[in-house]
């Protein structure tokens, strides 16, 4: 099976998945089948669950024979972005990478300056050494 890119597409099968299999078995299904027929795996599918408990898309309804999935408000799916979460990571690596040359810019330029002053400061050693020199004789 394809893999899906986004987290917005993974919650419309996720949802899809829960209709087919009530359809099917006439109860609400359970994390495992839905996790078997999308070939998702368990963690994947726990995440999309908390995600959609949590937008209040499903419940999940406690019972003797487990946890079963029953879709509570399909029309919040629409809340989720659907744009690709590699995005928001490659938007964070670029900023890391901006931030860390001005950390390199700022550490290059104090480095710089110390050189500066270290210059300076040799400068006038030599320049006090010359007049106690010059006053010797």
């Amino acid at each position: 099976m394809k893999p899906t890119k986004n987290l917005y597409q993974d919650c419309h099968l996720f949802v899809a998945a829960i209709r087919v299999l009530e359809h099917n078995n006439t109860a609400p299904p359970a994390m495992e089948d839905i996790c078997r027929l999308l070939h998702f795996s368990g963690e994947k599918g726990g995440l999309i669950c908390r995600k959609l408990t949590e937008l209040e898309v499903i419940d999940i309804v406690e019972g003797a024979y487990g946890n079963r999935m029953v879709i509570r408000d399909h029309l919040k799916l629409e809340a989720i972005p659907q744009t690709p979460e590699t995005d928001k990571l490659s938007r964070e690596i670029e900023k890391f990478h901006e931030e860390r040359s001005q950390l390199t810019q700022k550490v290059a330029s104090f480095k710089a300056d110390q050189e500066k002053k270290q210059k300076d400061l040799f400068a006038e050693i030599e320049k006090k050494l010359k007049q106690k020199l010059e006053k010797k004789p």
